[in-house]
């Protein structure tokens, strides 16, 4: 039996969310990240958020946030996502020795993991929430090989997103993490199955808390069900402990639903981008 701690999750959603030939992928991203305009900020992004589904349908919201830190210097990213295929009640780092993609390896943290996971009950080193079928994390991470220079993850799959929780992980990054050489991402989508009209008009509510950089209006609206998003809880984590980090601002740089893409409006899911700096 092969010690879990040595393996590498496979990239199991390349050939169906991206691409899983190496030349024709690098070809996308660059397509994507060069068709992104940069936006003129002061100050260091200390957190982006972006959707997870296949790029055809939102790799270009994603790659609005990615394209602002495309050559950045960070040591190490923290990507936080739902997890869709399994219920658990904490959040989980993956303990294996990292993840894959067509463009190589990509090695956890093992000893700021560790630490995380030493703090409270709530953060655990599990398999659990980074199945194959998973794929919230994975699809960020061909965009960050192609942006970023040599780096180190923590994928955190959240099992619960109570405030409890939220509270729970924002309080162990906030106390570990490195400030100066760190990214979060946030991997969220909003909602879905609604006709275009109907999820934009969910949608402005989240897309309006973010811009704000109004986490207690975003979970607010959340409890009331105004907004539909199945990563709120990595998108409030992210903005309160970018906040935490020094943060001042959030600037929402693109919405849009699969129904631009398709054309198909009757049943759509929204997608945007964001940058906390």
């Amino acid at each position: 039996m092969p010690d879990e701690k040595l393996i590498f999750r496979k990239a199991s959603v390349a050939g169906s969310f991206y691409s899983r030939d190496k030349l024709i992928l690098e070809r996308e991203l660059s397509m994507l990240l060069e068709a992104a305009p940069l936006v003129d900020i002061s100050g260091k992004i200390r957190a982006i958020i972006v959707p997870h589904a296949g790029y055809l349908y939102s790799g270009g919201v994603a790659a609005r946030a990615y394209s602002q830190i495309l050559n950045q210097n960070y040591k190490k990213v923290i990507i936080i996502a739902p997890s869709h295929e399994n219920e658990f009640e904490y959040s989980s780092i993956f303990n294996g020795a990292g993840y894959t993609t067509p463009f190589g390896q990509l090695s956890v943290d093992k000893v700021l993991a560790e630490k995380l996971s030493s703090i409270s009950d709530f953060v655990r080193m599990s398999e659990i929430g980074h199945s194959a079928q998973e794929h919230a994390i994975e699809v960020q991470l061909p965009f960050l090989q192609s942006c970023l220079g040599k780096f180190q993850i923590i994928p955190i799959a959240m099992g619960a997103q109570t405030e409890e929780q939220i509270e729970a992980l924002t309080t162990v990054l906030c106390k570990i993490l490195p400030v100066d050489d760190t990214l979060l991402v946030a991997s969220t989508d909003l909602s879905h199955n609604h006709p275009h009209e109907r999820a934009k008009q969910k949608d402005q509510i989240a897309v309006d808390a973010i811009d704000a950089y109004d986490e207690a209006m975003l979970w607010r609206e959340i409890q009331e069900g105004q907004i539909e998003m199945c990563g709120y809880g990595p998108t409030i984590v992210a903005m309160k402990t970018a906040r935490h980090m020094g943060s001042k601002e959030s600037r929402v740089l693109l919405y849009r639903d699969s129904g631009d893409i398709s054309g198909n409006y009757s049943s759509v899911v929204g997608y945007l981008s964001a940058i906390i700096f």
